[in-house]
Order: structure tokens, then sequence, then C-alpha cells
């Protein structure tokens, strides 16, 4: 403790000097306070004792001491030879405290040990003030001292840091003038509870910073209400704001994620317990997470093998054991809460911690009901692919065999009628029983190739591969075409009745519809459980309805179809007949090629009553004239002897056909080329009758080639067609007008069409 004497007489200095000996202080002494503060330097006196020979002196001493920064704090005591008349202006002038020295040694003592004490004190309170200070300015978090007022009082560096402010900034603005406007009445609010004595703990407001950018502060404030001052500890929390925003939006992000996925998901904890579960697992187990947190994945999901039935390992188990991702076996079914069952898939992960220890697991599952459902359509859509690719390479093999059948058929066709005339014309009215006979086998045979013609016209319509080709056609004799289709089929179950009522023209592919027809036909067939072939009828009506449309009914007067099943007969791989004999094709193949047309396919049934199904097509409202007239529709016309050029690569086929026309001039070449050399030798034709497919040059091409040498001779060309058409065939014949002949031909036929050229 350091203590200044100072304008003291001996006498005083050394009674004041016995008066701290015990203490031991640090004393120093001067003339006067100038030399005082020069004898001090740096160091502080915590008290003073100052003599003077006048009140007017000590005054003076006084006010120089006080003034100085090393005394501002000091005790400062007086003595005075006499009382001046008024102890406040000395008080006034910076003395703490007066007393004369007329009142003896003892008295001066213990007035000056009572001064020591004080200035103790006054140190003491300097050290920690100090200390306050300095740990004011070195705290981490922002401290300050406010008024009642509204005004700062006191404020550490952190505050200069945090808002960019300097303290005197800070010291000289209201607090209110730095608070985020949206903030004030709450701020208010908070420094009225101050103002009562009552702490606030954990308040956060905006306060501006000098860069106009705003810091969210947590404030813990206590009041000493008789002073009108507030302390308070100020956490500067925006970063933790926004980190904790940001960690609340991903927390939230995460889970409208994980609730809005279409995936099932279960965690667990260490045991197995579970802890998460999200709405798609809620959905598929038929457990809500209230129901399910804290249970056992077995309880929530019991899963098995769909082949053995037998129980599958739970994998959340086998995840936390092993530390490793597990997948479930294929054939999985999960056993839903309410005892269905639904196929899943899924795949189990472990879930760690930071020091890599596992504390649980995660499953994520889904419901593979949907993809089975694809996968048993696309397994279904591969067999009609393929049972589509089958029936189209026997499409393609029928067209070929329907064209390979067709010319030998021809030939054969043409020599039986020849036959038939050489004997009619050998035996005339002879009644020889031999000539009769055979006569008799020839027309027998005769028939028979008409049959055989007309089922492979049958095949060769109903073969056909390429695209749809719709145009107006009258609906009977497609009907009839489709009757001889199927009449082997009919006749060993069933006799047929027709009855055709009048039918507008339709719009349609032709062997689409006798596909259809045919199937429905060989279903009515096979719907006889028994072979009474005179009880059992099938029934074929045509009709036009209400709408102007055309209707076609096929009814069996079978056993019916069951109600239960009669909304599926058009479903795709749906039968009801036995393995090998029906695929589950042909029904649904028909609705769709019906409705592609703008038609409707539909049927009525009733147990033990039949079964009816029901055509309906749009009519045409082209007229029966606008029909292609039949490819051959001759008169009888005056014979005369014609030049006729036949070009086929069947060498039987030109010579039936010489010999049918025997009374006209023929040349029968095997290829277009010959055609053409002779064409080019100036040879010239009442007609040329040409295979519309040749190897080599095509009868297409002859065509084109006899119209750039000979365009009048083009116009005579007509085209022998045996089916196996392609798409070029097909567009060729749709852009040419020439007269066409379908093989296997009559002879008669042929005829009348060559004598037309001779006219």
């Amino acid at each position: 403790m350091n203590i200044l004497l100072c304008a003291l007489a001996d006498g005083t200095a050394a009674a004041a000097t016995r008066a701290f000996a015990e203490g031991d202080p640090a004393l120093f002494r001067a003339a006067d306070a100038s030399e005082a503060l020069t004898v001090m330097g740096d160091q502080r006196p915590s008290l003073v004792i100052l003599g003077g020979e006048s009140k007017q002196a000590l005054a003076a001493s006084c006010r120089l001491l006080r003034a100085a920064e090393t005394c501002s704090d000091a005790v400062i005591v007086a003595l005075g030879s006499e009382r001046p008349d008024n102890v406040r202006d000395l008080i006034e002038a910076g003395a703490d405290d007066f007393f004369l020295e007329a009142s003896g040694e003892d008295a001066l003592r213990s007035r000056l040990l009572v001064a020591q004490r004080t200035a103790m004190g006054v140190a003491l309170r300097r050290v920690a003030e100090h200390d306050r200070e300095r740990l004011f300015r070195l705290a981490i978090q922002l401290v300050c001292i406010t008024g009642f007022d509204g005004y700062f009082k006191m404020v550490n560096l952190g505050w200069t840091e945090a808002l960019g402010w300097s303290s005197d900034e800070l010291l000289s603005k209201p607090c209110l003038e730095l608070v985020h406007p949206a903030d004030c009445e709450r701020t208010v609010a908070a420094a009225t509870r101050l103002e009562r004595g009552h702490p606030v703990i954990g308040f956060i407001n905006r306060y501006r910073g000098k860069d106009g950018a705003y810091r969210s502060l947590e404030w813990h404030s206590d009041s000493v209400v008789e002073r009108g001052v507030v302390y308070s500890a100020v956490r500067d929390v925006t970063e933790a704001r926004a980190t904790t925003a940001a960690l609340r939006d991903l927390s939230e992000s995460l889970a409208t994620t994980l609730n809005s996925i279409g995936d099932g998901v279960i965690a667990t904890d260490v045991t197995g317990a579970i802890v998460r579960m999200n709405p798609a697992a809620e959905r598929f187990t038929g457990w809500t997470f209230h129901e399910a947190k804290g249970r056992s994945p077995v309880d929530v999901l019991p899963i098995i093998n769909s082949e053995s039935r037998a129980a599958v390992e739970n994998p959340i188990a086998r995840a936390v054991r092993e530390g490793a991702v597990v997948k479930l076996p294929s054939q999985t079914l999960l056993t839903r809460r309410d005892g269905t069952e639904i196929p899943i898939a899924d795949s189990c992960a472990p879930i760690r911690a930071g020091d890599g220890a596992t504390n649980g697991a995660v499953l994520v599952f889904r419901d593979l009901t949907a993809q089975c459902a694809a996968r048993a359509t696309e397994e279904r859509l591969q067999k009609q692919l393929v049972f589509a690719d089958r029936m189209a390479s026997v499409g393609t093999l029928a067209a070929g065999v329907a064209h390979e059948i067709n010319n030998p058929l021809t030939y054969v066709s043409s020599n039986v009628d020849m036959a038939i005339e050489e004997i009619v014309s050998i035996g005339g009215d002879s009644p020889s029983r031999r000539m009769k006979e055979l006569e008799a086998m020839l027309r027998e045979a005769r028939e028979g190739i008409a049959r055989v013609t007309k089922i492979v016209r049958g095949l060769k319509t109903f073969s056909r591969i390429e695209e749809e080709r719709p145009r107006v056609i009258d609906l009977v004799p497609v009907i009839e075409l489709s009757v001889a289709m199927a009449y082997n089929e009919i006749r060993l179950h069933a006799r047929i009745v027709k009855d055709y009522g009048k039918v507008p023209l339709v719009e349609a592919d032709d062997a689409r519809l006798g596909q259809v027809l045919v199937n429905l036909l060989v279903n009515a067939a096979q719907a006889f459980q028994n072979e009474n072939v005179d009880a059992n009828e099938i029934r074929v009506v045509t009709s036009t309805d209400a709408q102007g449309r055309a209707v076609i009914e096929i009814s069996d007067t079978g056993p019916g179809i069951p109600p239960d099943l009669l909304g599926r007969v058009f479903d795709p791989f749906f039968t009801t007949k036995p393995v090998g004999v029906g695929t589950g094709l042909g029904l649904a193949i028909s609705h769709n090629i019906v409705t592609s047309a703008g038609g409707e396919l539909s049927v009525e049934s009733e147990m033990n009553h039949g079964t009816t199904f029901r055509v309906v097509l749009p009519g045409s409202t082209a007229s029966r004239s606008s029909l292609p007239p039949p490819v051959v529709q001759l008169e009888p016309a005056p014979a005369r002897r014609a030049s006729v050029l036949v070009v086929d690569d069947e060498p039987a086929l030109g010579s039936s056909i010489r010999r049918a026309l025997r009374h006209h001039d023929v040349t029968a070449v095997l290829t277009a080329k010959d055609a053409l050399a002779l064409l080019a030798a100036g040879r010239r034709f009442d007609v040329v009758l040409s295979d519309l497919m040749m190897p080599g040059m095509s009868g297409m091409q002859l065509y084109e080639a006899i119209g750039r040498l000979h365009p009048e001779m083009a116009r005579k060309v007509v085209f022998l067609t045996g089916g196996a058409f392609t798409p070029e065939a097909n567009a060729f014949l749709d852009r040419v007008d020439n007269q066409r002949i379908d093989k296997p031909f009559d002879s008669e036929v042929l005829r009348k069409l060559v004598q037309k050229f001779a006219m």
C-alpha cells in the first residue's frame, strides 16, 4: 500500500509515520502537491495525507491531486491548523476527510488508521474493478451493462466484433435503434420484466450491424432495480440458428422424402426394436408406426417363402449380427396384418455410429404386386407373340401351299373338264354303261376338284399376312367362305342353319373378318358336349339394326357359358377348353379385329339354352354398284380363232390351257423373257395369259416391259393368280385394271374370256 505525505510539518509528518509503522506501508513525502506528483511518478497512492498553511492552500492542493490520474481514486485526508468555515468546500475540492492537527497525536493516529483501512478497501475495489474490466473485455460472449433509460452503459469487445460498431457508437445509441423492427415489441416487453426485477433468460432478438445485416442475439439478463441497471451475458446465435434451421429443414426434407417414397422403410435399434417406420411401410404391413414402435420386425414384418411356405430369417437380425447388407431371397411373401400376402423384395443394411459400431439397421422393401402382374402380363404377351408368330408362319406356309396347289390343280381341273367334253363328244347319246360310268367318275372328280378349289381359296384368303386392307365388301360371300372353311369341324357336331336377311355393305378386311367368323363357328361347334348332330344346331343370321349397321349372329344350342365366366371370354389366354384344344387367344384377337374396324363384338348366353355371339359393323355409304365385278362375267360370243400367248413356269399348265383352247392359236412359254423375245421379234397376240408370280422376271415386270415396248399390248395382258401375294403384288393389282383369273379356273370361263379378246 502506497501512502503519500504531502506538505506536512515535520512534527505532523513524524506522528503520521509512527501511526503507519505497524503496517509497514510504502511512504512517500513531498513538500507540496506539485512535488508529490513528481515523486509518485506512475505509482498510485492509496492514501494521501495533505497539510497546508491555509484552507485555501489545502483546497488548491486537493484539486491538483484529485485531477491527476494517479490520485484520482486515492483517499485524501486534509490536516489543517484551523477549522475551515465550511468543510463542504474542502470536500468538494477533493478531500475525503478533514482533521485538526491540534486534536493530538493519539486522535490523529486513530483517524489515520481509519483512513488507511478505507484506502485499503478502495485499493481492493480498484483491483476488483480492474479484474472485472479485464474479464469483461476478454469474455468470449457479448457482455454489457444497460440502464433502464435504454442505453448501453458498458460493452465489451465482443460487441464490436459481432456488430462492427465501436464501443462509443454503441454507447451513444438507444438500444432499440439497433433492434429489428419486427422484434421491438418483444424487446420492450422483456425490458419491462427486467425493470420489475424479473430475470430474462434465453430471449432472442435481432440487432443490426454496421454493415446493415442483422445478427440473432440470445440474452441472459438480470437487473438491479435500485441502481436501474441490467447486467447481460449475450450469445451471438446467428450461425447456430442458421445451422439449426438448416438441420431442421434437412430433417423435415428427409422426413418428407422418407414419407413420400414408395418403398417401405423400417429402422431398428441394435436390439432389433423398431424406432422408425414410414407411411409406405405402414400401408404394406397394415401396422401404424405408433403400434409398431418398440416391437420386433418379426411381429410387424413376418415373411415366408412363396414356394415352401417356410418362414424366412429376419434380415434385420442378420444385418446387425453380420454387419453387412442383406437381401431377401426371391419368392418372398409378406404376410400383412389382415392375413393377406404380397410379394416383396428388400435390402437391409446396418446403421453404424461414428466409431464404426453397429447401433441398428434399416430395412427398405417394396411391394412387387404390380411388377409381378406386369411380369405375368409380359409372359402372356410373349406367349401371344410366340403364338402369333407361329400363326404367321402357319399362314405363310398355308399361303405357299395354296399357291403350289393352285398350279397343278389348274391343269388337273382343265384336263378333267377336257376329258368330260371328249367323253360326251365321243359317246354322244350312247347308252354304253361303261361310258356313262366313266363320265360319272370324271364328274365326281370335277366336284372334288371344286371342293379342293374352295378350300384352297379359303386358305389363300385367311392366310394373308400382310397389313389389313379394308375395302367395301358384301358380307354374305365372306360368311359363305367362312362356313366352308369351318365345315369340317361343324359337320361332326351340329347341323348348320343359314338365315340371311338384308345387310348393308361394310368397309372391312375380308380376310380378318373371315378369321373372326371362322373362330366363332369353330367355337360354336366345339361347345357341344354330345355328338347328336341332328339335335345340335348352329344358326347364322344376318340383319340390319335400327342404326343401319350390319349384324351377324352366330348362335348355338349348346350348354351355355356360366355367368361368372361370361365377362372374361374376351380376355387374352382365358379358355375353358382342355389343354391342347384352345389357346385362349381366339376371342381376344377377334374382339380386337372387330373393334379396330369400328364395330362391336358381344356375347349373350344362358345356361342350358345356348350362346349367341353378335358382330355389329358400321354400314358403308357405298352402293352395290360400286363393288368390283366378278373376275370374269362374260356372255357367249361368236367364236373366232384368237392368237393367245401363255406365260407360266408350269409346263403342264401351258399344255392344259393349249388343250382347253384347241380352237385358238396358242403359244406357251415358260419365262417372261421368252415372251418378250417373241414380242420383240414382231409377234402380236390378241391376249396374253401371264402368271403373276414367276421366278426371274415376274408377271408384274413383264407387264411394265410390254407397256414400254407396245403400250396397246399391255391392255391385253390377263393375269393368272395362284395366291401367296406380296405387298408389292397387292399394290400392283390395286393399281392396274387388267383382267385376272384366280387359279384353278374353269375351262369354259377361260374360253369365254379369250373369245372376248378375239371379238
